[in-house]
């Protein structure tokens, strides 16, 4: 397993059923448990097969077309639907693959869930820990908006301060002022191409 920050990513469909949302821990419990799923199928799984296994849970657990318009900015109104589709989808082929990269094989791991959820106005924040044998835990936390009744993630905090959303508009502010969304969607998936490697 590398304990790296995955990425934030994006879809315009929503496969499969919705978790039960009334609980704003309910993704975060999902998302978790996915994760130790594909970390124990290890190298039996491969990349694609962890990939294939957490797909549909990224899909439900994380409201990923407003992570998308959020990540890109104000550049998001002025983009062609063609190509806002395009980097949905990019942005979502990204976050599985990170995911199934990085959470590749299991060493014992557990995710903590803290049971307390903090409100950020209309929004909720859980905060989880990654216990790691023989190693420092790592505290990751779920920023979480409620949306047609169903709570779902909206940023990852790495050690609960480095907001993964934040970061991914800095890397990207650059891209799109040169070349607007359609050069960001080539950028995410050459990313998500590296990931798969």
């Amino acid at each position: 397993m590398r304990i790296l920050f995955p990425a934030v990513a994006a879809s315009l469909a929503i496969a499969g059923p919705a978790f039960a949302q009334s609980d704003p821990k309910a993704p975060v419990e999902a998302l978790s448990d996915g994760l130790i799923a594909i970390m124990k199928g290890g190298g039996k799984l491969g990349q694609s097969g962890r990939a294939s296994q957490i797909a549909g849970i990224v899909d439900r657990s994380f409201d990923l077309p407003l992570m998308a318009r959020l990540a890109v900015g104000g550049a998001w109104a002025e983009a062609a639907p063609a190509d806002r589709a395009a980097l949905v989808a990019a942005f979502r082929r990204l976050t599985i693959n990170e995911y199934a990269h990085n959470f590749d094989s299991w060493g014992g791991e557990t995710f903590r869930i803290d049971p307390n959820v903090d409100a950020r106005g209309g929004d909720r924040l859980v905060k989880t820990m990654l216990v790691v044998p023989r190693d420092a835990p790592v505290a990751i936390a779920y920023r979480l908006r409620e949306n047609a009744g169903q709570w779902r993630i909206i940023d990852v905090y790495y050690k609960n301060s480095i907001s993964q959303l934040t970061t991914r508009r800095s890397d990207f502010e650059g891209i799109v002022r040169t070349g607007g969304v359609r050069a960001l969607v080539t950028h995410v998936n050459a990313l998500a191409d590296k990931a798969a490697r």
